[in-house]
């Protein structure tokens, strides 16, 4: 079975065709020509503005002129992650995409189903003559996952409608009224390269398989961070011998947990085998606290070659002592929605760079504006307690929630209408663009929904096969319900 034999066959046929085009953030050029292309193969009145965005409008049927303006809107990049084996190559392949029972994945890499499955949903609509609807237009958006770059920056007049249906969320049978404000908080460390001393003996030590996820959906799930991880065996080592750090590694992308991580460290000859045993006490400990939660992490250990130079001293501690006490994963709970993360802290990645730096990405997010910026101001101060320099981003505003929206109303009358159960109305502690949307057009009424998607931002990132027809049927109901108000 492919992709082009599921159902509803025009939402999957170009889902499909979107797999097969690269588009890591920032990267967007192959997605957005082969939207223009298809708004001119459709005959789709189209806009693109300064930043990339691309935008489509589409009449009203028949009887339908007088309904109000809905935007549907999703974003064109995708994360781009992958397991540590493959060889994939985000700028040049496509996704390859595999069937298992009810869900779709990729082969070791991201599936790009956030946001993909939404912008399939966007251009399904444009071109499908059967739908009931009002004047709709679609948009979408550059450079979501990676700063927002597209709402942020979106042209004068490329949308005219008050009614926005994001549709970018995760879970079935559920609606979205609000999402949480995000901000980045960068620490650059800057060491000297010393000599190797003379007599250490060194090991490598790899961490990898941990799910990671979504920095934002799955923060509260007590997943483990690589990250966290290596810097925790790395400082104990550092309490009984003297360490080498020669190298550290982990994660990737700011607004995905990291899932794996590398070091090489050395210590005196004579404390070699108390180093290996410590190495596998470590790993019995970490396995037993994460029983359940990380059944695949897997520790490849292996001695290495005395390198020429190492990490100085003082930076190594520094790095090291940070990385361990640096807040990490949920905060604090949100105390009216159950299960709900209100603030968070992601230590996504450590990364060795060229001149001699060491990079720390981190994200912070949450449902208050003030909380966003209290734990990003206490990640700044840890790190610059340890001698590196802290910066944040530009970050972007939470989403206030509005459970009086009219648009709300007709999502739960729609789906309770198609399933005779009432959706799930809450809030995503990820960030959707609705919350910049909101920033530039103050009258817009917003809710954001989707099929059900699990581990995005990660290789395990899949997305369940039925909950995408449901998700069409709920779309569509939706538009012809505005239609015909």
């Amino acid at each position: 079975m492919t992709l082009k034999d599921l159902k509803p066959a025009l939402i999957w046929e170009i889902f499909d065709e979107i797999t097969k085009i690269p588009r890591p953030s920032k990267k967007e050029e192959k997605i957005r020509e082969y939207l223009v292309d298809f708004a001119k193969k459709h005959n789709v009145e189209y806009k693109v503005d300064e930043v990339g965005n691309v935008a489509m409008y589409k009449p009203a049927t028949p009887g339908c002129e007088n309904a109000p303006t809905v935007v549907l809107q999703g974003h064109m990049d995708m994360v781009c992650e992958k397991a540590g084996d493959s060889k994939h190559d985000f700028e040049n392949d496509p996704i390859e995409t595999i069937i298992d029972g009810e869900w779709l994945y990729a082969n070791k890499t991201t599936l790009g189903a956030d946001n993909g499955i939404g912008v399939a949903a966007g251009l399904a609509v444009m071109i499908d003559n059967t739908l009931v609807h009002g004047p709709v237009q679609a948009l979408f958006t550059v450079d979501e996952e990676t700063g927002m770059t597209g709402a942020n920056n979106l042209g004068e007049g490329m949308i005219t409608g008050n009614i926005i249906l994001n549709l970018d969320s995760e879970d079935e049978a559920q609606v979205f009224i609000g999402c949480a404000g995000g901000i980045d908080t960068t620490a650059t460390f800057t060491y000297e390269s010393v000599a190797a001393p003379a007599g250490y003996e060194y090991i490598k030590v790899n961490i990898s398989r941990l799910l990671g996820g979504h920095s934002g959906s799955d923060i509260h799930r007590g997943r483990a961070c690589a990250n966290k991880l290596a810097a925790r065996f790395i400082w104990a080592e550092m309490k009984k011998f003297p360490v080498a750090l020669a190298s550290i590694n982990g994660g990737n992308l700011r607004n995905a947990i990291a899932y794996e991580a590398d070091f090489t460290i050395g210590v005196p000859a004579a404390h070699k085998h108390e180093l290996v045993a410590d190495v596998n006490k470590f790993i019995a400990d970490v396995e037993f606290e994460y029983k359940g939660i990380e059944p695949n992490m897997t520790f490849a250990i292996e001695s290495a070659e005395a390198p020429a130079t190492v990490i100085d001293e003082k930076t190594a501690k520094n790095l090291i002592y940070a990385l361990y006490c640096a807040p990490h994963g949920a905060i604090t709970m949100n105390p009216d929605i159950e299960g709900l993360t209100q603030t968070s802290t992601n230590l996504a990645s450590v990364k060795m760079k060229e001149g001699n730096t060491i990079v720390v990405t981190t994200s912070q997010r949450s449902m208050i504006e003030s909380c966003k910026h209290d734990i990003a101001r206490q990640v700044e101060s840890v790190f610059t307690l340890a001698g590196a320099v802290a910066t944040h981003g530009d970050g972007y505003p939470a989403w206030p929630a509005n459970v009086d929206s009219n648009i709300l109303k007709v999502a739960i009358k729609a789906y309770e209408e198609l399933y005779n159960i009432t959706p799930l109305v809450t809030a995503i502690h990820a960030g959707l663009e609705c919350a910049l949307f909101r920033a530039k057009y103050e009258n817009l009424d917003m809710i954001s929904f989707g099929p059900t998607l699990r581990d995005v931002h990660s290789p395990k990132e899949r997305m369940h096969i039925p909950a995408v027809e449901k998700f069409w049927n709920h779309l569509a109901k939706i538009l012809e319900m505005v239609g015909k108000q």
